[in-house]
Formats: structure tokens, sequence, C-alpha cells
């Protein structure tokens, strides 16, 4: 199917939905999806953002400022994720709660403003990879109405910059939750160690980033193209003095780079060893 064509189902889709409610993290796939729905719904197409210890400050801050721009009607809620049961432990199908318990409240809110559908942005390529949380999408009857149009992440980025969309080549994001390995318990001081030093690393110039928490080490990955940033002894001693600052005692740079999903890597691993036996 061609780009056009795919373009074009998705707008005929979203048109026969009449009202949605979009869930929006202000990252490439849900900011097109929202664009999208409001340049065929206008006013029948609202935003709705959840604010949480997952969720870093400045993505919710990036989502706002999007919708004020655009004149979207734009909901807040607040997603709970530590409070869910077993959540913390970090199972390896965590992703699944956090899901279910973020679209219930957008179905919720949907409900209050009239709205038919509520919609995420998953696309084609996230079949490709280990996503619990697409079980709970499923069992909550949430329209994906991208994935559902064939759109890849590389489609909805070239459409985007056609769009003017300035999240066009915008760094892939996850929830900070993705940045423990499976079994490792989850704790808000924890996330705020990622956060702090993803900021950092963003602050120094660094665009896609991820600072994988193991215990007392920090695994950074950046872009493949980034790396040689770390070729510094000035830029080493200053992340490494800055991430013992925040509580890591080492700092490692993951030489691989960053990948989609490094954290299903082990579980993989582990997988292929169990059948092997």
């Amino acid at each position: 199917m061609e780009l056009r064509e795919k373009f074009n189902k998705l707008k005929e889709n979203l048109k026969s939905m009449e009202s949605v409610a979009v869930a929006f993290s202000g990252g490439v796939d849900s900011t097109f999806l929202l664009k999208v729905s409001q340049d065929v719904l206008g006013n029948r197409s609202i935003a709705v953002t959840a604010r949480s210890e997952t969720f870093p400050e400045r993505e919710y801050k990036e989502a706002v400022n999007f919708t004020k721009k655009h004149g979207i009607k734009h909901i807040t809620i607040v997603s709970e994720e530590l409070e869910i049961e077993g959540f913390s432990d970090n199972p390896t199908d965590r992703c699944y709660f956090c899901k279910h318990e973020l679209f219930s409240k957008i179905i919720k809110s949907a409900k209050v403003e009239n709205v038919r559908y509520v919609l995420d942005g998953s696309n084609v390529d996230d079949l490709s990879d280990y996503r619990p949380g697409l079980k709970a999408i499923e069992e909550l009857k949430i329209s994906s109405p991208l994935k559902e149009a064939k759109l890849s992440k590389d489609d909805i980025r070239k459409l985007s910059k056609e769009m003017n969309l300035s999240t066009w080549n915008k760094p892939a994001f996850a929830c900070l939750s993705s940045r423990f390995p499976y079994g490792q318990k989850i704790t808000s001081k924890k996330l705020k160690m990622v956060d702090r030093a993803e900021e950092y690393l963003l602050k120094l110039g660094f665009k896609q980033v991820r600072v994988r928490h193991h215990g007392d080490i920090a695994r950074i990955e950046v872009a493949s193209n980034e790396r040689s940033k770390f070729f510094n002894e000035n830029v080493m001693e200053g992340v490494s003095n800055k991430l013992k600052e925040i509580g890591f005692l080492y700092t490692a740079l993951d030489l691989k780079g960053y990948r989609t999903g490094s954290m299903n890597e082990t579980l993989n691993l582990q997988k292929k060893l169990f059948t092997s036996e």
C-alpha cells in the first residue's frame, strides 16, 4: 500500500468515528494522530495526557504547548502506576498493568466529554517487539487507527514532516519504567534518578538518550552517531561526576548504542537458553 493511500485510509477511518479522544504523550505517533484527528474532526477531537512519576515533566510541558498552539482541548489526568498492585515489582507484563490503568481513566474522561472513541498511537512497527501493553489496549477496545492504516514509524515521520510538525524527527521515547531490568523493583527514588540523569545528558546536547538503571550502575545508551561524543575526557569526567551525584556509583556506556527494547534482550536470551536445555 502506498503512503498516500495509507494516509487517506487513516483520514477516512477517523471521519467515520465522529468524535475521538487521543491518548496524547507528545511523541511522534500521538502528535501526528492528534493533528490529523483535529484536521478531520475539528473540535470533536480532544487530547488526554497522563501525568505520573514515569512521565518526565519536560514531555508533559511539550504536550501542553502543542495543544495550546493548535487550539486543541486538552485534558490532564493523573496516572499512579506505582500504586497498582504488582507494577513496582517490574514483571515482564508490567506494561499491561500500566496501559490498563491509563486507558481505563481515559475512557472515563471520554465518557464525560461525550466522545465516542478512545485512540492510541500504536503503529505497525510496534507489532515486531514484545509489547504486553497491547493486550490491555485490545481488552479495553481502544482503537489504533495508525496501525489499522498500516502506517509505520517511518511513514509517520515522513507525513509529519510534510505537515510541518516539529516532532517529525523527535527521538523515540518510552516511559521511565522501561529503564529497569525485569524483576528489579521500581521506586519513586529510582525513577527520579533516571529522569535527572537523562535530563543532564539532553542538556549536554545528546538527542537520543536512555539511562538504564542496573542497581549501582547506570548504563547509558545514545544514538550510534552520538557515541563518539564520549571520547572526550572532560565529557566522561563530567558525566561520571554528575551521575555519581545523582546516586549511581558507576557509569557505563553501552557500546552498541541506543536500540528499541534493549531491556528485552535479556528476556529473549533467557528464553533461548531455556528452550535449548
